[in-house]
């Protein structure tokens, strides 16, 4: 009985001093490059250059030199980079646009709002990426883009997709809002930087994602000269010359506070991301073998997920008492997503029919995304594995 008592009370005191499980330790990560951060946000205050300053011209060459792509144009977040790379590519209302039904709103949400025709297909189940047979199937002579996204940190097929692209002349806009500095792969042996393949691509970096600023702030990314010109003018109320109005545009600006701390991060991003890749070993490994626990698949290189989420696939078992199991515990996770899209009030269509999304309607049933960062340690990646494996084995 002394025994059990002391061993129960070691546990309690490894539990007690562990740090306390963040699902994105923002704080921790900061305490690492806080002198450099700080250093150039007081530049900034110093000089006021709060807009359009130096910080920002530096981070969109340090960021096309990271991407290996022609242009960035900075602008002031995510959901903005994905509208205005709708409108530098002339889409007319009612032009249909291609979309994945299992991902975040902000995806479907631009094409609505621009009086474009969102056409929603389903994802494919190894990877919950957009159905490569699917997308050929909802084609019409009236389609004009497709918008595939490269959900938590997987690069999507973009060698197929581009191909159907070119065969049916169509737009290709690569959501990356959660991939960034992920590769694609293609069969050639070659490989490029997710969000740069497409005729333009976005991403975001909203404080949670592998490549955060500490507000709002995002990205467009195209190695067309001409539609560079146009998008540069969009973002920034369609002027190219202050006082004269060229194109409609916007006002969606990247700050210089934010670019500061993106320019701090940006040289640790391959660091950050590997950090990420490491912890999603470490989890799979844990969970191999499991019968109710399908982990996400890691390749050799890894190059292809950047793991923004680490999402589980429980099957035959309960997966809302498992979460709660884990809240219980002190481990935050959170299901991604729970509703898809074609389901939602505001994206409602008669044309869709429940037997469309087989694929997407059995992963909002299963998925759980786990702690994902980069200071997760071994200790902690210990303590949720063996709670996740505690409940499913109970």
């Amino acid at each position: 009985m002394i025994r059990i008592k002391l061993v129960v009370l070691r546990c309690f005191k490894t539990h007690f001093a562990m740090k306390k499980i963040q699902m994105v330790d923002l704080k921790g990560q900061y305490e690492h490059i806080k002198e450099t951060v700080n250093t150039a946000i007081q530049e900034i205050l110093d000089n006021t250059s709060y807009i359009n300053g130096p910080q920002v011209h530096a981070f969109q060459k340090n960021l096309e030199d990271y991407l290996g792509v022609k242009h960035v144009i900075p602008c002031a977040n995510g959901t903005d980079a994905l509208q205005i790379a709708m409108m530098g590519l002339g889409l007319q209302p009612g032009d249909e646009v291609i979309t994945a039904d299992f991902t975040f709103a902000a995806t479907v949400e631009v094409i609505a709002l621009l009086q474009l025709k969102p056409v929603l297909v389903d994802v494919e189940l190894g990877n919950m990426n957009i159905s490569i047979e699917a997308i050929k199937k909802a084609i019409t002579p009236k389609t004009k883009a497709i918008v595939p996204v490269h959900l938590f940190g997987r690069a999507a097929n973009m060698e197929a997709i581009m191909r159907v692209a070119q065969e049916h002349n169509l737009y290709v806009i690569e959501d990356n809002a959660q991939a960034i500095g992920a590769n694609c792969r293609f069969s050639d042996g070659s490989k490029k930087k997710a969000g740069t393949i497409g005729h333009v691509g976005a991403t975001s970096f909203f404080p949670s994602k592998n490549l955060g600023c500490y507000g709002d702030g995002g990205a467009i990314f195209t190695n067309d000269d001409a539609l560079a010109h146009t998008l540069r003018g969009i973002v920034n109320h369609g002027m190219y010359v202050r006082y004269h109005h060229d194109v409609v545009g916007v006002n969606s600006r990247l700050d210089s506070i934010q670019a500061a701390v993106l320019n701090a991060k940006l040289p640790l991003l391959d660091q950050y991301n590997a950090a990420r890749q490491n912890a999603a070993r470490a989890y799979s490994k844990a969970f191999e073998g499991h019968d109710n626990i399908i982990a996400p698949s890691i390749c050799d290189s890894c190059d292809c997920h950047v793991f923004h989420q680490y999402t589980l696939r429980i099957i035959n078992a309960d997966r809302d008492g498992l979460m709660q199991h884990l809240l219980d515990q002190g481990i935050p996770c959170a299901i991604y997503y729970p509703i898809p899209l074609h389901s939602q009030k505001a994206y409602a269509d008669a044309r869709y029919q429940e037997a469309d999304f087989p694929i997407t309607n059995q992963l909002v049933k299963e998925v759980l995304s786990l702690p994902m960062h980069t200071e997760l340690d071994a200790e902690q990646i210990d303590f949720i594995t063996n709670a996740v494996l505690s409940y499913l084995t109970k």
